[in-house]
């Protein structure tokens, strides 16, 4: 298939975007890595020996950032619908989160364990349709919120990605009751022309 002048230009752009570049040279799989460390040097979402429920892991960049951040006794937990490659001391579950089975695959896994923190870096298929893309990952970020107000202890983290329109606003206000603060952020990595945003819950409340 010839390549489109859209296609031409997002590999040009991504060759030489900066945080694709150190990305190769730290050894992070992704220049997603760089979103979740920024938003934790502003917000310090890790500690040592923490479980960690990662979702919408492939290709594992956020895994990598987890791992190193809690330590050898802590717990990370991946999800994706995508294989993963293996990365050490992260448990990999290939599977839908939309599906109950793989609910009780991860419910299994964490074994009455406290989560502190979930990320969710969940994305829907894109089908061009903006309305039907829109409704579709704000349906996975409502799933992260349920999955986090079921496991998350208190105090503990939620994190997802999110995206700018029609139902986002709702999306942040039902999230509020669950947790201290919820933020909106907008980390320098993430591509100006994107409407990715990111949703934290701040310490969740002990309900």
């Amino acid at each position: 298939m010839k390549r489109t002048r859209t296609s031409k230009s997002w590999m040009s752009e991504h060759v030489s975007d900066v945080f694709v570049k150190q990305a190769h040279k730290d050894g992070y799989r992704s220049r997603a890595a760089y979103k979740l460390i920024e938003i934790n040097e502003k917000y310090n979402l890790f500690h040592e020996n923490m479980t960690v429920v990662d979702l919408g892991s492939a290709p594992g960049s956020w895994s990598q950032v987890a791992v190193k951040k809690i330590g050898l006794k802590g717990k990370v937990i991946a999800l994706d619908l995508l294989e993963m490659h293996p990365i050490k001391n992260v448990e990999f579950i290939q599977g839908d989160f939309r599906e109950n089975k793989v609910l009780i695959e991860i419910e299994n896994k964490l074994n009455n364990s406290e989560v502190g923190l979930v990320i969710s870096d969940m994305a829907p298929n894109i089908s061009g349709i903006k309305v039907v893309d829109q409704s579709a990952a704000i349906y996975l970020n409502e799933l992260a919120l349920d999955f986090s107000c079921n496991w998350l202890k208190p105090n503990g983290h939620l994190l997802v990605k999110s995206f700018i329109g029609a139902d986002f606003d709702s999306f942040v206000d039902s999230v509020k009751p669950f947790f201290k603060k919820v933020i909106r952020i907008k980390p320098s990595s993430s591509r100006d022309r994107s409407s990715e945003i990111f949703v934290l819950g701040y310490e969740k409340l002990n309900t």
